[in-house]
C-alpha cells in the first residue's frame, strides 16, 4: 500500500511545527570520518546474562558473542518461543493466503534471536529459502538507506534541510514553478509533501531491461505535475525520494550504488545486500549485480487457482533506486537493525572489552543527531498518526509503544522492518509472494502483542452518539496518491476512492477496493478522531463548516479528501447502466419501428443515425473498459503494459461517441419543431431521443471528469 513533500521559501526554513531544533552549520563539510564516534553515545546499557542458545531458533551463520541486554521494563524474549509462535503465525499465512516463500530476522540487545526462513525461494529448480542466502527485494525499505546518506550529508554541512531541493539538482533536472509560489525543499521530500501527483503505470516497473535508463533520464523523463504548494500535507512520492538520491549523486559526485555500498552495507559488513540488479553491462547504467548474488535472488510469484504458482520476471527499479532497488538477505537486515537500534553504530563494546583491547572496531554509520532525527517528529501530529521522523515512518505498536520503520513492496514482494527502541527488538519480514502484503504488514505488531501485550482487546462497542452525528462524516472520499491527468486518473479514481458510512450500531465503517474496516469514537464523536475496532490503527477527520472535509490514517502516507456527486463510483456506474441500456434500446426501437415511424424530417434522420452510432460506440467502449477491468486483476501486467491498445481504444470511442453527443445536444431544438406532422417523428420518439441524448451527455460528463476521454494522455 501506499496510497500511493515539497519545499517552502528558504527564509521558510523547515515546515510549521518541526520538532527538531537544528544544529548549528559549520563553516566548512565535515569529513565522514569526524562523524560522532561511539565514545559520544551514552552510557552502555546495563549488561545481565543473556538467555541460554537456542540452536534451531538461531540459523547458521548467527550472530555471535555478544551478550544479552535487557530492555528497561521488559523481559528479553525466549528465542524457541519466539520460534514457535513464529512457526505458526507464517506457516497459517502461507497456507491460508497462498505465499511461496517467506524469510524473517528477529533482534534484541544487540543480538540476532531468530532468522528463518520458509517455504521457496524459486520452484525450477527447487530452491528453499536460506536467510544467510537468499535476496529478497525489499522495496521501499531501500529509502531508509538514501535517508542515512542524507542526512549524513545534512550533518556535515554540504546539504541545507531547509535548503531548496533544486540547489542540489543538476539544472535539467530542477523543478519547475508550474504556477506554485513556493520551491520544493530538502524537507518536503523527507515528509513526503512536495505536492506531487503520484503516478506508477508504465513507467515505475520494468520487467524488460532494454527499457531500462539512467536514474538522471528517468526523472527528466518521468516529471510529474505539480498538484499543491509544498508542505501543506503528506502523500507518499517515490519521485521526491528519486531526487533526494539524485540531489547525493550531484552534491558527492559519486553513483548512487557505490555511496550505499561505501557508507553503509560495506562498513557493515553487510555483503548480500545490493542496490544493483542483474542484467548484462551496458554503458550508462550501473554495474550489474554480482553473479554469486543473482544466483541466490529470490523469483517473485502470483498464485491463481487456474496455475497456481507463477514466477515473475525480475522487477527492474534500477531508474529509481533511492526509492525501492534494494534487495537483501534476513540475516543482513538484523544486522541493520541491530544498527538503527544503537543510534549508527555497529559492534558496540562494553567498557571492559574496550579497555582490554579485544572488540572489534565499532562502525559508526551515523551519528547521534542523526539518531535523534530519526525518532523525532519532522511532522508533528496527533497522537497514534505517523509525523514522518525525517523520512522513517512512525509504527503505532500494541500497549502503546512506538515504533520506527519502514514497509517496502514491489509487484511480486512485500516488506516489513520495524524496530522498537524500548524493547530494543527489531522484526525484518519479506515474502516473495503478491499475496502475501497482509502478513508482513501485520507481523511485526503481533510479535510484540505475543511477547509484551497487552492481550487482543475484543472488539470495541459503538456509540449511539455517533450516529447521530453520521452526516458529519459519512460521504465518499477520494485519496490524493494518485495521477491527476489522463487515462491514469481515471483509474486513481477507480482505485483511490473510500466510501464512509456509519453502521446502525454506532460505528465508523471505511470501505473500498481493500475490503471494509471497522472504527469507534476515540473520545467525544465529534471530534473526528477513531480507534479501529481490530488493532492501534487511528483516523483523524479535518472538520469544519459542519462536516469532514478529509482524513488521514496512521501511516500518513496520504490524504482522503471528500469529493461531490460527480466523482462517485456509484454515479459512474449508474450512468454507465442507462447508457447501456439507451444503446440496447435504440437497437431495439430500429428492429420495432414500423413504416409510420420510418417518417422523419431530414434533421432527425440523420440525428437518428447519429445517435445509433453513438449506440455503437457506447456499447464497444464499455464492452473494451469491462475487458480491461477483468484483466487488471494481474496487477503487474497492467503496470508493465500499461495502457495497452484495448484500453486506448476505449477510451477512443468513448470520446468520439461524446463529440457525437454535441451534435444531438445541438438537434435537439429542430428535432422537436420538426415537419408536418405527418413527416415528423412521433411525440413518444422525441422523448425518447432527447432522453437518450441526455443520459449519453451525463455520462460523457462524469467521463470527462474522470479523465476517461483522453486516450492520448498515457
Amino acid at each position: 500500500m501506499p496510497k500511493l513533500a515539497v519545499a517552502m521559501l528558504a527564509a521558510a526554513l523547515c515546515p510549521p511545527g518541526v520538532a527538531l531544533a537544528q544544529p548549528a552549520l559549520p563553516d566548512a563539510p565535515i569529513p565522514y570520518e569526524a562523524l560522532p564516534t561511539p565514545a559520544s553515545r551514552p552510557a552502555a546499557r546495563p549488561r545481565t546474562a543473556a538467555p541460554a542458545p537456542v540452536a534451531q531458533a538461531v540459523q547458521p551463520g548467527a550472530e555471535a558473542g555478544s551478550d544479552a541486554l535487557t530492555p528497561t521494563g521488559a523481559a528479553a524474549i525466549d528465542p524457541a518461543r519466539l520460534e514457535a509462535y513464529l512457526d505458526g503465525v507464517i506457516g497459517s499465512a502461507m497456507l491460508r493466503d497462498r505465499i511461496a516463500g517467506v524469510t524473517v530476522s528477529v533482534v534484541q540487545n544487540d543480538q540476532v534471536i531468530l532468522k528463518k526462513g520458509y517455504g521457496h525461494a524459486s520452484l525450477a529448480p527447487l530452491r528453499p529459502v536460506d536467510p544467510d542466502r537468499t535476496l529478497f527485494r525489499i522495496g521501499s525499505i531501500s529509502k531508509t538507506f538514501t535517508w542515512i546518506l542524507l542526512m549524513n550529508e545534512i550533518q556535515a554541512g554540504r546539504i541545507r534541510i531547509d535548503a531548496p531541493i533544486n540547489l542540489y539538482l543538476p539544472e535539467a533536472l530542477q523543478i519547475r514553478d508550474q504556477g506554485f509560489t513556493q520551491p520544493i525543499q530538502v524537507a518536503h521530500l523527507l515528509d513526503h509533501s512536495p505536492g506531487f501527483e503520484d503516478r506508477i503505470l508504465g513507467q515505475l516497473m520494468e520487467r524488460n531491461f532494454d527499457r531500462e535508463r539512467p536514474m538522471a533520464q528517468y526523472l527528466r523523463q518521468e516529471r510529474p505535475r505539480r498538484v499543491r504548494e509544498p508542505g501543506q500535507f503528506p502523500t507518499y512520492s517515490n519521485y521526491g525520494v528519486g531526487l533526494a538520491g539524485q540531489a547525493l549523486v550531484y552534491v558527492t559526485g559519486r553513483p548512487f550504488e557505490e555511496l550505499v555500498e561505501e557508507k553503509i552495507t560495506g562498513p557493515l559488513g553487510m555483503s548480500r545486500t545490493t542496490f544493483r540488479e542483474p542484467h548484462p553491462p551496458r554503458q550508462g547504467i550501473p554495474a550489474p549485480m554480482a553473479p554469486s548474488l543473482a544466483r541466490d535472488l529470490s523469483d517473485g510469484f502470483r498464485w491463481s487457482p487456474a496455475k497456481g504458482f507463477e514466477a515473475r520476471p525480475f522487477e527492474y527499479l534500477g531508474h529509481l533506486a533511492p526509492a525501492g532497488s534494494a534487495s537483501s538477505t534476513a540475516a543482513d537486515m538484523a544486522r541493520y537493525m541491530i544498527v538503527l537500534l544503537n543510534d549508527g553504530v555497529y559492534g558496540q563494546a562494553s567498557a571492559a572489552e574496550a579497555t582490554a583491547g579485544g572488540a572489534a572496531q565499532p562502525q559508526a554509520i551515523f551519528g547521534p543527531t542523526t539518531a535523534r532525527a530519526f525518532r523525532t517528529a519532522l511532522r508533528p501530529n496527533e497522537a497514534g498518526i505517523n509525523d514522518w521522523p525525517h523520512g522513517f515512518i512512525t509504527y503505532p505498536l500494541p500497549g502503546g509503544r512506538k515504533g520506527y520503520g519502514h514497509a517496502g513492496g514491489t509487484l511480486s514482494f512485500s516488506s516489513n522492518m520495524v524496530v522498537a527502541p524500548d524493547l530494543d527488538l527489531g522484526v525484518f519480514v519479506s515474502v516473495n509472494t503478491e499475496n502475501g502484503a497482509e502478513l508482513a504488514a501485520r507481523l511485526p505488531a503481533q510479535v510484540v502483542a505475543q511477547f509484551y501485550g497487552p492481550a487482543s482487546a475484543p472488539p470495541q462497542e459503538g456509540d449511539p452518539e455517533l450516529r447521530r452525528s453520521a452526516r458529519l462524516y459519512e460521504g465518499h472520499y477520494l485519496g490524493t496518491r494518485r495521477a491527476y491527468v489522463g487515462l491514469e486518473r481515471f483509474v486513481g479514481f477507480v482505485l483511490s476512492g473510500v466510501s464512509v458510512q456509519v453502521s446502525r450500531d454506532g460505528r465508523l465503517v471505511t470501505s473500498g477496493l481493500n475490503g471494509a474496516r471497522t472504527w469507534v469514537p476515540e473520545g467525544d464523536a465529534t471530534a473526528g478522531r477513531f480507534v479501529s475496532t481490530t488493532g492501534p490503527e487511528r483516523l483523524v477527520f479535518d472538520l469544519g463548516g459542519g462536516r469532514a472535509s478529509a482524513f488521514q490514517g496512521t501511516y500518513n502516507d496520504i490524504r482522503y479528501q471528500r469529493v461531490g456527486l460527480w466523482s462517485r463510483p456509484v454515479v459512474l456506474a449508474w450512468l454507465a447502466g442507462l447508457s447501456a441500456l439507451a444503446a440496447v434500446a435504440t437497437f431495439v426501437g430500429l428492429a420495432l419501428r414500423n413504416r409510420r415511424d420510418l417518417r422523419q424530417t431530414q434533421i432527425q434522420s440523420q440525428a437518428s443515425l447519429v445517435q445509433t452510432i453513438q449506440a455503437v460506440l457506447w456499447l464497444l467502449a464499455m464492452g473494451l473498459f469491462a475487458a480491461w477491468l477483468m484483466g487488471a486483476s494481474d496487477t503487474a501486467q497492467v503496470v508493465y503494459t500499461w495502457p495497452g491498445a484495448g484500453l486506448i481504444l476505449a477510451s477512443a470511442c468513448a470520446l468520439v461517441a461524446s463529440v457525437l453527443t454535441l451534435v444531438t445536444l445541438a438537434s435537439l431544438l429542430s428535432i422537436w419543431r420538426g415537419g408536418r406532422r405527418l413527416d415528423s417523428w412521433p411525440v413518444t420518439r422525441k422523448l425518447a431521443f432527447t432522453a437518450t441524448t441526455l443520459i449519453y451527455a451525463a455520462f460523457a460528463v462524469v467521463l470527462f471528469h474522470w479523465g476517461a476521454l483522453t486516450p492520448w494522455s498515457s
